[in-house]
């Protein structure tokens, strides 16, 4: 609760000072600094951003389209099985006699052969667009740390320099001087 009355006590003192000076006071100024720091990230971070999720989905896309490229090369491998399938089905019945459970056999490994390869395909374009879409968030949240943080830096050492470096330090020593005289 003190640290709260000092920060109402230091801004009086500011105003009847008539400068302008930082407050060192974390407690009350947390707000203002956290809101600064959210105004520079938004403004300078959302170009970047939506530029880096656009070409994120091009990419995401681009997966996508190859992905059902190798999705419509298996439908073409299955309609080969199938049509081979129909052969083995007619040599079945010629063949009905001699050899019908080798037959049968033979056309029960095609399918289940067929459907484990499609099962694969498409395990692996659901793992492909899962591991995409992971690095594309991993990689935009780097990169707009990277422009946040710079474009912080770049305002703070824009905004600092000697002479208000100076009026800084010598309101801080006033400010310190008027507190010890308050509580002297």
């Amino acid at each position: 609760m003190k640290n709260v009355t000092d920060s109402f006590v230091s801004l009086v003192h500011w105003r009847s000072a008539g400068s302008f000076g930082f407050n060192t006071d974390i407690l009350a100024t947390n707000l203002i600094n956290l809101s600064v720091v959210l105004g520079v990230l938004i403004f300078f971070g959302k170009g970047v951003l939506s530029d880096l999720l656009d070409n994120r989905k091009q990419r995401i896309l681009n997966t996508i389209r190859n992905s059902e490229e190798l999705r419509g090369g298996a439908i073409e491998q299955l309609e080969k099985a199938r049509a081979r399938l129909r052969k083995v089905e007619i040599e079945a019945d010629q063949f009905r006699v001699n050899g019908y459970s080798d037959i049968e056999r033979e056309k029960l490994n095609l399918i289940n052969s067929t459907y484990k390869t499609l099962e694969q395909l498409e395990n692996y374009k659901n793992e492909t667009i899962h591991f995409e879409q992971e690095r594309a968030i991993n990689q935009v949240r780097q990169q707009v740390f990277r422009e946040a943080l710079r474009g912080a830096l770049g305002t703070l050492n824009s905004c600092l320099n000697n002479a208000l470096h100076l009026r800084t330090i010598s309101a801080n020593i006033g400010m310190f001087g008027a507190m010890k005289e308050i509580t002297d």
